[in-house]
Parts: C-alpha cells; structure tokens; sequence
C-alpha cells in the first residue's frame, strides 16, 4: 500500500460576477498543496496547518475533513499525517478553503486506493467547505475540474464543464484586507425584485452563451452582478475605485471574487490583463489601500496527483 501521496489543487473564481454559487472559473498558477503520509496509530494528525491561523484540530481544518471524509468512504482507517503548503491568502476570496479540500481529498484518495470518480471526490470536499465556508461548489468544483463550470444542481450532483472564451486573461487584485466568507454572505438579502432577480439570469444566461459561442464581448458583457456585488461592495473599501479604474484601462468586466476582498477583472489578451492589473492596484492605493495584482490563464487542467 502506498505510504504518501500529495495532490495540489488551484485556485478558483466563485460567483464569476452574477454566478452566485451557480458559476465558478479555476485560476492558473498559485494553489494548495496536500501531502500525506502514513503513521502508527489512528486517525489524522495535522504535521503542518499551513499558516499559523488555521486550526491544527483535523475536525475544522478543511484538507482534513475532505481526507477524512475519502477514508470513510473507502474503510480506510490507518493513522496519517498531513502538510499543507499554502498559497493562497486566507479569507482572500481566491477559493483558498476550496483548493485545500479538493487537495486533501485527491491525495487521501490516492494514498488509500480508493478510486473515487470526480462526483465522489467533489462530494467529499463539499463536506470539507460546507464546515468552514458554508455548502456551495462554485470554488472547488472548477479546483477539482478546471476551466469554467456550472453547478446546476448539488442534489443530485449536476455540474457542467463549459468552454473557456480564447484568449481569456484573469486579473486578481488583492487588497490588504480580509473578509471572512460568513460574514459576507450575511451581508445577501434574503429577497429581491422580480426585475432584478430576471436580470440576473439574463446575464448568467450570456455568460453561458458566451463561453459556448467562444464570443468573448458577449461573456464579458453577462458579467453584470446585480445582486452579491451591490450588498457586499460595502463592506470593500476601495473596490468600486478599482472596478472603475478596470474598466477604464480595457477591461471587460470587473466583480468581486467569490465573498471577496479580492476583485478580479477579465480581459481578452495579456497586455490589457497586465494594463488592468497595474490600474487596479493604483486604484486601491488612491484610497489608501495596499494591494497586490497579478495576471493569469484559466487552469483547464484543475487538481492534479503531484
């Protein structure tokens, strides 16, 4: 039997603008990294939460739950440490609870053998974020996956991968900021008008049509939040600042990344991208705001066995 196993799993778009929990786009480059290892004993031991403020309690740190979760399922009771190298911000808007479940069911299900389909291993990195960020797959469904994919249904599972429009560049702007994603979803109202509720699936509508019809104005066009993105704006200071300086320097379309602070900007090649990045981050400091850009691909391949 295997004795380690690691997996890694990128980062992540929830919401993708008016996707709410519906829409989600995995991110190239940073991720999360899982690595176990079988030890004497039973049960998971954290070796490495992978920052100091994520618990060491394997019942309330996401890659544990998920890797519990795959060793339920497959009887596998043997004692396991576990290492997270992280590199996603904690509380960042970046899927970085995502990546880390979906990292730690891959490699547990690789460590015992389960062979797990993707519908079973996304099940258990559900249990995962539904303990630390509420239930919703618009973040790990694209980390396990890759590319662009909407969640129709959690029960019964129905995801759907959809094509990426050419060319496609993903700016993520982070400002020294944190907001919790708890927090961010009490700011949703709990009901809205019959207009604005249509308008939303209008737009998540040309979303879908743009990404199928590889017609890049028309995806970008879709991507007008009217209802996530008024209620938490709020809360972001210097946001609407650099949403409009985005959009100045030729970005298509400008939102809040999943529960934020990270603002994310979409543009169709890297000079533009790399343009948008640079006026984002002005933007923020204009307010005050440190913050960080960096441009990057869609991540077609998504989790992966290291």
């Amino acid at each position: 039997m295997q004795q380690t196993a690691s997996a890694f799993a990128p980062g992540s778009v929830g919401n993708v603008g008016p996707g709410l929990d519906i829409l989600g786009l995995a991110v190239a480059g940073r991720g999360d990294t899982v690595t176990l290892a079988r030890i004497a004993g039973t049960g998971i031991v954290i070796a490495d939460p992978g920052h100091p403020s994520l618990p060491t309690d394997p019942r309330r740190h996401a890659s544990a739950i998920a890797a519990a979760a795959v060793f339920a399922q497959a009887g596998f009771a043997a004692g396991v440490s576990l290492v997270l190298r992280k590199e996603l911000p904690l509380s960042g808007g970046q899927g970085g609870s995502a990546a880390s479940a979906v990292a730690g069911a891959l490699a547990a299900d690789r460590l015992c053998g389960a062979g797990l389909d993707a519908n079973a291993l996304l099940g258990c990195a559900l249990v995962a974020e539904e303990t630390v960020a509420g239930r919703h797959a618009d973040n790990i469904a694209p980390s396990l996956l890759g590319g662009l994919v909407l969640v129709r249904s959690l029960e019964p599972m129905d995801l759907i991968r959809l094509p990426v429009p050419s060319g496609l560049r993903v700016v993520l702007a982070h400002p020294d900021q944190r907001l919790l994603t708890r927090d961010a979803r009490a700011a949703l109202p709990d009901q809205v008008p019959r207009n604005v509720a249509l308008g939303q699936a209008a737009n998540i509508a040309a979303m879908v049509a743009g990404a199928c019809l590889d017609d890049i104005d028309l995806f970008g066009r879709g991507l007008d939040d009217r209802i996530a993105e008024p209620a938490r704006a709020g809360l972001l200071p210097g946001f609407l600042r650099a949403k409009r300086a985005a959009l100045d320097a030729g970005a298509l379309a400008c939102s809040i990344s999943g529960a934020g602070p990270t603002a994310f900007a979409l543009a169709r090649d890297d000079d533009t991208a790399h343009r948008v990045a640079h006026a984002m981050v002005e933007a923020y400091a204009a307010d005050g705001i440190a913050a960080t850009a960096r441009v990057a691909g869609v991540d077609l391949a998504g989790a992966s066995v290291v």
